[in-house]
C-alpha cells in the first residue's frame, strides 16, 4: 500500500494538471477535496505556502468562538487569493493581470488585512514592489503556470480545510488544535469574555486594580478634582461605551478594539468598511448605575479644569471630554503605527492617524470646531421621553425644541433610534434638576426675520424665472419687469407683453428728441457739420436697441436713453475702425440688425460683394491669373481661390517659383508640386527631372515610371518605347527601357507586372496599338493551357479539345501528331509514336540516310514553358532562348537561366542555371569512350557505324548558328571521326548523353575521387572524413550519400 506522502504526491500532480489544462471545475474540486482529506499535518502537506505561520499569526481570541471568527476571516482572504491564482492559470487572463492595486477595496479588506497574504502573491510572481501595489517584473512575459498552479492548489486546499474546521466536519481537527490552543477553550456561560464582575456595593468606575503603593482609603472616583493623574490609567475596561461614555457596553469588537453600547455599535459598524467585523456580546454582572441628573459640569482628566456641560472640548487644553490623562496607558493597537492618533472635534472619537474622515460622524480630519450653540434653559429630566433625541452623527443627546444638533450642527432628520430609557444630557456628572418654567413665546430676532423675508423673496423670484424660461422670457426681463411694475397684481409676463412695447417706443422717441436737441446746440455753436448732413439726419433707435439699453439701465427710461446713445457711438466707432466711415450707413445698419455689430457688418459688406456675385453668376470665362500683376496679395488670393492651396504661405511659395527668371515652369506644374510639399529645394528637384532616354528636363508630373523599378522617363519616350515593343517585338520585351526590369522568367512577377502595365498603357497608347497589346497578352496566357498546340508546319498555335492523335492546323490545314508533334503519315494511324518512329528508322530510306543526325533532329529541343519544339541539336552553348515565349533555359536539363537566384546558399551572381549531375552541361566534357562504358555497364546499345547513304567525313546535324544579324539554322559541317556513326565528336557525345538520359542512368559510379568531392560540394553534401576512415570507405560512403540524397534532374528529357 502506498504511503500517505505518495498519495499526497499523486493527488497533487493530478490536481495541478487539472488547473493547468482547461479541465472541468468538478475535476478540480474533487482533486482539492482529496488533498484536503489526506490525514497529514499542515507542515507535511503544504510545501509552498507557510500554512503553519499563517494559521498562528491570523488566529486570535480567548476561546473557540473568537478563534473560529478569525479563521473565517483568513478563509475569506484565501478565497480571494485563490481567484488571483485561477486568473493566472486561465488561458483567457484578465486585461490587467500583471498588477495588484493596494487601493482595491476587496484586496484591502481581505488579503491585505491578514498576515502572509502578500507572501502568497509573491509566490504567484508579483515580486515587483510599487508605490501603489505589486506587479510582475517587466522582463516576465507570461506567468509560471506550473508554479502558480502548485501555489493555487495549496491555497484552495487550506481554504477547504478551514471551512471544514469551522463547520466541525474536519476529520482530524487535532492537527489545528495543536497549532492553535484556543480552539480547545469553550465559551463561558453567563459571562462575556470582556465583561467585568463588580461587587453589588461598588460602581463600575470605582473598581481599580490594587497597587502596593495605595491603600483602600486612597481609592477615589476618577471624576474627583483631587485625583492624581497616575491613577487614570486603569488597565481594566469600564462598563460604559467607549464612544458616548453613557450607555452600558453591549458588544466588544476585537478588530477595532472598541467596547460599544447597542446604539453606538449599530451606528459605528454601519460603515461599509466595518460592516464585516465580528462583535462579541458582553453581559454585565450588574446593571449600570444611573448618573445623577443634578450634575451640570465636568472635569478634564488631563488638566483638571471644570467645564460646563455644553462644552465638548476642554476650555484650557482643548482636549475631548473623554480623553485619558496620559497617552502611556492607552491600549496597544492591533498593528504598529508610526502616525499619532487624532481626535474628532465634533464627536470626540479617537481615530487612527491613517484615516482622513472620522469613523463615526465622517467629518474631515481638519474640520474646525463647530460653533457653540446659544445657551438655552435645559428642560427637566422628568418630562416625557419624546423631549430628547440622539444625533445620528455624534450621538449627543439634544432637547426636542431644537431641530439641529448642538454639538455638530447637523439636522435632526433620520436620527438614530431613541433608547428605551431617557438618557441623561451629561455623560460625567449628575445634572441638577431645573424646575419647569412657563413657556414664553420668543420674540423673532430682526436679523432672522430679515433673512426669512429675503429667502421668501428669492424663492418667489426663482419660481418666476423658471416659469419665464418656459415661456421664452429671460431672467433679466423678469427681474426688471418686477422692479418696474412694483407690487401690482399683474404678472411679469403679462406686463412684458402689454406694457413693454409702449415703454420701448417711448425710449425711442426720447432718444430721437435728445439727438435733435444735441444737433441744434451743435449747429448754434458754429460747429461744422459732417459730410452729407450726417449729424442733422440721425437714425432713430430700433426696439431691440431700446430693449437692450432698458435692461442694462434696470428699467430707468432716462438712463436707458443715455445708455442707448453711448452704446451706438461705441459701435459706430468700432465699425469705423473696420473701414466703414459713413456714420449714417453704419447707424442704419445697426438699426436694421438690432444693434448687433456682426449683423451690421454683414449688411455693410453686402454691397462690396456685388461685383463678385455678378462675376460668379455670369457666363463669361474666368480671366487667367496674371503672375506679373503688381499686387502680390491679389495674385495670392486668386491662387488660393482657384487652386485651393493649403495655406497662404504655399501661395507665396508658388508665386516666388513662377516669378523666378531662370526657370520656365508652368502654373499647373508649380501648383501640383507646391500642394505636395512646402520645401522649396524639394520642389525645384521635382520640377527639374531629366529623362534618361532623351535627356530633356521635365517636371515630375510629366514623367512616368513602372512599378517594377525606380526609373522615370518622360511621357513621350514611354509611349514610343511601348508602341515599338507591342508592334515589332515579343510580349516579354515590354520591360523598362532603362534597366530592362522585371525578370519575365518569374511567373509571379509576370502576372502582377502585366496587370499594372495594362492600366498604364490604356491611357498612353493609341487604340490600335493597345488592342494589339491585349491580343499578345491573350496569346501569352493561352500558351500555358495544357491543350494548347503548336503547328509543326507553320508554327501557328491554337487550343485542341479533341482526343485523336491526328490534328489539323486551322491556318495551314496540314496535319501533325498531337503527341510527338511529327508531320502526320498514314503509317502513324493505329500505332504509338514509338512504334511509328521505329518503323521510319527501318523502312524510310530518307530517314535512314540521315542516320543519327535525324535522330538528334527528332529528339531536338522542346521549350519547357510553351512546349514549342525545335528540330535542332543542342550545340555547344547550353543557354537557349525560346523565340515564341522568350523563356531562357538550359537545353540539356530544361532548368531556367536567371540573374536573381531563388536557391538557398547560392553565391553565383549573373546569368546562370543550376544543372543536375546527369545534364549534358557536365557530361559533354567526358570522352566518348567513358560515356560508352557507362552505357555498356547498364546494358544499353549504341551505334558506332555510319548509316548507308550518309555523307561521310562531314557532320550533317542541323544547329542554330549566330551568323549575321539574326541566328540561322544550318548543318554542322565539322569533321567526323571513325567509330562515331558519321557524327562529329561534339554531336556524338550529345547522342550518347541522350541515351544516358533516356534510360535515366546515373553517372556518379564513374566519378573519380576528385570529381566526387566537387559534386558533393556543388550539391551541399557533407564531405568530412570520419576518424579512422580510409579513403576507400570514405569514397564509398560519399558516393552512396550523393546518390541517395541528391536525385537526378527532374526536368531532363527522358526520350529514348
Amino acid at each position: 500500500m502506498a504511503s500517505l506522502s505518495d498519495q499526497l504526491e499523486e493527488v497533487r500532480l493530478n490536481a495541478e494538471g487539472s488547473l493547468c489544462s482547461p479541465g472541468s471545475a468538478q475535476e478540480i474540486r474533487s482533486g482539492v477535496s482529496a488533498m484536503a482529506n489526506i490525514p497529514l499535518p499542515p507542515t507535511s502537506k503544504y510545501r509552498h505556502i507557510a500554512a503553519e505561520s499563517m494559521l498562528k499569526e491570523n488566529s486570535s481570541g480567548n476561546n473557540r468562538k473568537e478563534t473560529m471568527a478569525s479563521l473565517q476571516k483568513l478563509s475569506t482572504a484565501l478565497n480571494i487569493l485563490e481567484k488571483y491564482g485561477s486568473n493566472l492559470t486561465n488561458s483567457n487572463r484578465p486585461k490587467y493581470w500583471r498588477t495588484v492595486k493596494y487601493n482595491n477595496p476587496v484586496f484591502r479588506t481581505t488579503v491585505d488585512s491578514i498576515q502572509g497574504g502578500r507572501a502568497v502573491l509573491n509566490l504567484y510572481g508579483y515580486t515587483n514592489q510599487q508605490p501603489d501595489g505589486l506587479s510582475f517584473p517587466d522582463d516576465v512575459v507570461e506567468p509560471d503556470a506550473g508554479k502558480v498552479a502548485s501555489v493555487t492548489l495549496e491555497v484552495m486546499c487550506l481554504r477547504m480545510e478551514l471551512d471544514m474546521l469551522t463547520k466541525g466536519a474536519h476529520s482530524h481537527p487535532e492537527f489545528y488544535e495543536r497549532l492553535i490552543p484556543s480552539l480547545t477553550l469553550q465559551d463561558e456561560e453567563g459571562l462575556g469574555t470582556d465583561a467585568v464582575a463588580f461587587s453589588p456595593n461598588e460602581s463600575p468606575w470605582e473598581k481599580q486594580s490594587p497597587s502596593p503603593a495605595s491603600t483602600p482609603s486612597q481609592s477615589k472616583s476618577p471624576f474627583s478634582p483631587s485625583l492624581p493623574l497616575s491613577s487614570l490609567g486603569s488597565s481594566k475596561p469600564t462598563d460604559n461605551c467607549s464612544i458616548c461614555g453613557i450607555s452600558p457596553v453591549s458588544a466588544h469588537c476585537p478588530t477595532c478594539t472598541q467596547r460599544l453600547c447597542k446604539e453606538c455599535d449599530q451606528l459605528y459598524h454601519s460603515h461599509s468598511g466595518r460592516s464585516t467585523h465580528v462583535r462579541i456580546p458582553v453581559t454585565s454582572s450588574k446593571p449600570t448605575k444611573r448618573l445623577s441628573s443634578s450634575l451640570s459640569t465636568w472635569q478634564c482628566l488631563y488638566c483638571t479644569t471644570v467645564n460646563t456641560m455644553q462644552q465638548v472640548l476642554c476650555e484650557t487644553c482643548e482636549r475631548p471630554r473623554l480623553s485619558s490623562a496620559a497617552p502611556s496607558v492607552q491600549e496597544e493597537p492591533s498593528q504598529p503605527s508610526t502616525i499619532s492618533e487624532w481626535q474628532c472635534k465634533s464627536c470626540t472619537v479617537v481615530n487612527a492617524g491613517s484615516s482622513i474622515l472620522c469613523e463615526v460622524c465622517e467629518r474631515p480630519r481638519l474640520a474646525t470646531r463647530p460653533p457653540v450653540a446659544p445657551s438655552r434653559p435645559a428642560p427637566t429630566t422628568t418630562g416625557p421621553m419624546d423631549s430628547q433625541w440622539v444625533c445620528l452623527f455624534c450621538t449627543y443627546v439634544n432637547q426636542t425644541p431644537s431641530a439641529v444638533c448642538e454639538m455638530c450642527y447637523l439636522s435632526k432628520s433620520d436620527h438614530a433610534p431613541y433608547p428605551s430609557k431617557p438618557l441623561p444630557v451629561s455623560p460625567v456628572k449628575n445634572i441638577t434638576t431645573v424646575l419647569a418654567t412657563p413657556k414664553v413665546t420668543p420674540t423673532e430676532d430682526p436679523d432672522l426675520k430679515r433673512q426669512r423675508l429675503m429667502k421668501e423673496e428669492g424663492i418667489k423670484l426663482i419660481q418666476l424665472i423658471r416659469e419665464g424660461e418656459k415661456k421664452g422670457v429671460s431672467p433679466e426681463e423678469v427681474y426688471t419687469s418686477m422692479c418696474v411694475s412694483g407690487n401690482s397684481n399683474v404678472t411679469p409676463y403679462d406686463w412684458l407683453k402689454t406694457e413693454l412695447p409702449h415703454v420701448l417706443d417711448e425710449i425711442c422717441v426720447m432718444a430721437a428728441s435728445c439727438q435733435q436737441e444735441s444737433n441744434a446746440l451743435s449747429n448754434s455753436s458754429g460747429e461744422n457739420e459732417s459730410q452729407d448732413g450726417q449729424k442733422s439726419n440721425s437714425v432713430p433707435l430700433s426696439r431691440a436697441e431700446a430693449k437692450r439699453a432698458w435692461l442694462a439701465a434696470g428699467g430707468d427710461n432716462e438712463k436707458a436713453v443715455r445708455q442707448a446713445h453711448r452704446a451706438r457711438r461705441v459701435k459706430v466707432k468700432e465699425l469705423g475702425s473696420l473701414g466703414f466711415n459713413d456714420v449714417a450707413r453704419c447707424e442704419e445698419a445697426l438699426r436694421q440688425s438690432g444693434g448687433e455689430v456682426r449683423g451690421a457688418l454683414v449688411l455693410l459688406q453686402r454691397s462690396l460683394l456685388d461685383p463678385f456675385h455678378q462675376r460668379m453668376w455670369t457666363d463669361e470665362q474666368e480671366p487667367p491669373i496674371d503672375i506679373n500683376h503688381p499686387d502680390k496679395q491679389h495674385v495670392c488670393r486668386r491662387l488660393l481661390a482657384v487652386y485651393d492651396l493649403p495655406s497662404w504661405g504655399r501661395c507665396e511659395l508658388a508665386l516666388s517659383l513662377l516669378r523666378d527668371p531662370t526657370a520656365s515652369y508652368t502654373l499647373e506644374d508649380v501648383v501640383q508640386a507646391v500642394r505636395e510639399s512646402p520645401d522649396k529645394d524639394f520642389i525645384r528637384r521635382v520640377l527639374n527631372k531629366e529623362c534618361p532616354i532623351c535627356l530633356s528636363i521635365f517636371p515630375q508630373s510629366k514623367m512616368q515610371s513602372l512599378t517594377s523599378c525606380q526609373c522615370s522617363v518622360c511621357c513621350g519616350c514611354f509611349k514610343q518605347h511601348f508602341t515599338i515593343a507591342v508592334r515589332d517585338k515579343h510580349i516579354r520585351d515590354m520591360v523598362c527601357p532603362v534597366c530592362a526590369e522585371p525578370d519575365i522568367n518569374d511567373p509571379e512577377h509576370l502576372n502582377s507586372y502585366f496587370s499594372t502595365l495594362d492600366i498604364q498603357l490604356r491611357d498612353c497608347l493609341e487604340l490600335e496599338v493597345y488592342e494589339l497589346f491585349h491580343k499578345k497578352l491573350t496569346e501569352q496566357a493561352l500558351i500555358k493551357d495544357p491543350k494548347f498546340l503548336w503547328c509543326s508546319h507553320c508554327s501557328y498555335g491554337f487550343i485542341y479539345v479533341g482526343d485523336q492523335l491526328k490534328v489539323t492546323c486551322l491556318q495551314c490545314r496540314k496535319s501533325f501528331c498531337a503527341q510527338c508533334k511529327k508531320p502526320w503519315e498514314d503509317q502513324h494511324k493505329g500505332v504509338s509514336c514509338e512504334q511509328f518512329q521505329l518503323w521510319k528508322r527501318e523502312n524510310d530510306p530518307d530517314y535512314q540516310r540521315q542516320g543519327l543526325a535525324g535522330y538528334l533532329r527528332d529528339n531536338g529541343i522542346t521549350c519547357p514553358n510553351c512546349r514549342f519544339q525545335y528540330a535542332l541539336a543542342r550545340g555547344g552553348c547550353m543557354h537557349f532562348s525560346c523565340s515564341q515565349c522568350r523563356y531562357q533555359f538550359c537545353s540539356g536539363c530544361n532548368n531556367p537561366f536567371h540573374t536573381t537566384c531563388a536557391v538557398n546558399q547560392c553565391s553565383v551572381t549573373g546569368l546562370h542555371a543550376h544543372h543536375p549531375r546527369d545534364c549534358l552541361f557536365y557530361l559533354r566534357d567526358w570522352e566518348p569512350a567513358r560515356l560508352q562504358a557507362l552505357l555498356q555497364k547498364n546494358g544499353v546499345k549504341y551505334n558506332t557505324d555510319t548509316a548507308p547513304g550518309t555523307q561521310t567525313g562531314v557532320c550533317g546535324v542541323i544547329e542554330q548558328k549566330d551568323e549575321g544579324p539574326r541566328p540561322t539554322d544550318s548543318a554542322c559541317g565539322a569533321q567526323t571521326q571513325p567509330g562515331q556513326a558519321g557524327l562529329c565528336e561534339k554531336h556524338y557525345r550529345e547522342y550518347l548523353v541522350s541515351l544516358i538520359n533516356g534510360h535515366s542512368l546515373d553517372p556518379a559510379p564513374l566519378f573519380n575521387h576528385d570529381e566526387l568531392l566537387v559534386a558533393c560540394r556543388r550539391y551541399h553534401v557533407d564531405i568530412a572524413q570520419g576518424e579512422g576512415e580510409d579513403d576507400r570507405a570514405h569514397y564509398t560512403r560519399l558516393l552512396k550519400k550523393l546518390m541517395d540524397d541528391v536525385p537526378l534532374g527532374d526536368k531532363v528529357p527522358r526520350k529514348k
